[in-house]
């Protein structure tokens, strides 16, 4: 086994029905950053106070977004892979 994370295949959190693989474009302050979705809908995200100071986003992270039922340019962040893991999701196919 090798300890630097390359062609371990780890089982990772993947999208309910109602969420979305998005990458985050900018940080626009107030826990809120602007996201690109899988399905290629910009959206302003919000980071919820379970998140806020426990994991930290920035810009180019790969993140799940849960796109508000009544508002569809908004959405709430549910998690946020590490830069392994999104590499890992890049190469089998599931983002670009």
């Amino acid at each position: 086994m090798s300890d630097d994370g390359e062609g371990g295949r780890k089982n990772l959190r993947m999208p309910d029905d109602d969420e979305v693989f998005a990458t985050v474009t900018n940080m626009l302050g107030a826990n809120r950053v602007k996201v690109r979705c899988a399905d290629g809908t910009e959206r302003t995200a919000r980071i919820p106070g379970k998140m806020q100071k426990r994991i930290w986003i920035r810009e180019d992270d790969v993140v799940l977004v849960e796109p508000w039922d009544w508002q569809d340019e908004k959405a709430d962040i549910t998690w946020r892979y590490e830069k392994s893991e999104a590499d890992q999701l890049r190469r089998e196919g599931h983002i670009q």
